[in-house]
């Protein structure tokens, strides 16, 4: 009897163990690390990981395995986004009350249509936050967009910086050892900490304060990430051993002195937030993507309209330091160029996230910028995916290789050729889940 039902069961077990089972091939393969594109590659996929990656003429298919034919496509790692803030806007409108389980799960999953399979939240997160990412570690959430977290981030009392509802200033070291404490218990992934001014507007963060942030969080063996506008901030951060800048410098041009600075202390240029510098300017007239496909399937119709609006237009340009912002974005193009020339280490971000910064959207418009700064398509994408899972320690990402996780982006045409190319989406997959 009992030899009886197992017999019966066999088949079913089959049936279910070969379900996991996906075999793409006929791509061609940018895998992330730099190598030279393979044409005529093959993978399979077991239980969301790569088990295997070679020559298609050399694979040998697992039976019963779901057989996906991607002749004439490319396939690249998915994206890496080292610089988000998730869920506090609806359409326009940013505050902490839109913060809220439904509108992070929405953030994700136009992350993930846009080929973003990984977001580091950067310092605006509520727990809840926390939470989705402790239950997406724990195996539930499959196919979403992998949250990192910095949790709460660091801002200086009545200073620059968060999200208001969200962040609470500190003053004092003892503010910073209470922060760092209940950081570490939620096992953050990152502490950041806001260093500006806002040119000369709000009070800046005291640079005693930073060094608490910066030797505390080591301390309790986290890495720290900083919000710099200023070269004079970033010197003196790096000096303190911050382990990468959140933003490209942008008042003045970067020089030999903070290169070696970073070199020496194994600071990342951790995103150059190009795209975040174009939205500051962009939207005093309509948008040249405003109608572009590409862009409007990933926001509403009431967002479309208003970008649309001269009146919108109108409050944008009334900005008093509109004039400035083109002047910010190409300082931090060449400063971007220098630091990556001069061999700093070097991830992606974009700031996506808040009122005019589009999820999915913005992570393609800055692989154009970097491109535009002087990067090679091959230099970005390895921002993009390998150089950005190194930043996260995130050794089962990054790249299309065995034994990482299948995050991984079909596209119709070869973005080595043209970056732009990116947006050629056929496909993306998270831990070898197909994104509806």
């Amino acid at each position: 009897m009992r030899s009886s039902a197992l017999r019966l069961l066999l088949p079913l077990l089959a049936v279910s163990l070969h379900a996991e089972v996906k075999v793409l091939k006929n791509f061609t393969l940018i895998d992330g690390t730099g190598r030279a594109p393979a044409a005529n590659s093959a993978m399979i996929i077991d239980a969301g990981r790569i088990t295997w990656v070679g020559p298609a003429a050399q694979l040998k298919a697992p039976a019963g395995a779901e057989t996906v034919d991607l002749a004439g496509k490319f396939v690249m790692p998915g994206i890496i986004n080292l610089h988000g803030h998730l869920g506090a806007v609806v359409d326009l409108q940013q505050s902490a009350d839109n913060l809220t389980e439904a509108n992070v799960e929405k953030n994700l999953k136009t992350y993930a249509s846009y080929g973003v399979t990984t977001v580091l939240s950067m310092g605006t997160d509520k727990d809840l936050v926390i939470g989705m990412r402790d239950k997406q570690r724990a195996g539930g959430r499959p196919g979403e967009t992998r949250i990192y977290t910095a949790g709460k981030g660091f801002i200086f009392t009545g200073g620059y910086g968060g999200l208001a509802g969200v962040n609470v200033g500190v003053s004092t070291p003892v503010d910073v050892s209470k922060q760092l404490d209940s950081l570490a218990s939620q096992k953050v992934d990152m502490v950041k900490l806001w260093m500006d001014d806002h040119l000369g507007e709000q009070k800046k963060m005291p640079y005693e304060i930073g060094k608490a942030i910066i030797d505390g969080a080591h301390q309790r063996n986290l890495p720290v990430s900083a919000h710099i506008f200023y070269l004079a901030d970033a010197k003196k951060l790096v000096e303190y051993g911050v382990n990468g800048l959140a933003h490209s410098v942008r008042d003045k041009p970067v020089d030999q002195e903070l290169i070696d600075s970073m070199k020496k202390h194994g600071t990342w240029q951790l995103a150059g937030t190009l795209s975040r510098e174009g939205s500051m300017f962009v939207y005093a007239q309509t948008p040249p993507f405003a109608s572009d496909p590409f862009f409007t399937r990933g926001v509403s119709q009431n967002v479309i309209r208003t970008l649309k609006s001269p009146e919108y237009q109108k409050t944008q340009a009334a900005d008093p330091h509109f004039a400035h912002y083109n002047e910010f974005l190409e300082t931090a193009k060449k400063n971007l160029k220098k630091l990556v020339d001069g061999g700093v280490k070097y991830g992606f971000g974009t700031d996506s996230g808040p009122p005019g910064r589009f999820p999915g959207y913005l992570e393609h418009w800055e692989m154009e910028l970097m491109v535009d700064a002087g990067l090679t398509p091959s230099q970005v994408i390895q921002a993009a995916t390998k150089n950005s899972a190194e930043f996260l320690k995130a050794k089962d990402l990054g790249t299309l290789e065995t034994s990482k996780w299948a995050d991984l982006i079909v596209l119709e045409k070869n973005p080595l050729e043209n970056i732009k190319n990116t947006r050629t989406i056929n496909a993306v997959y998270i831990a070898g889940n197909k994104i509806k």
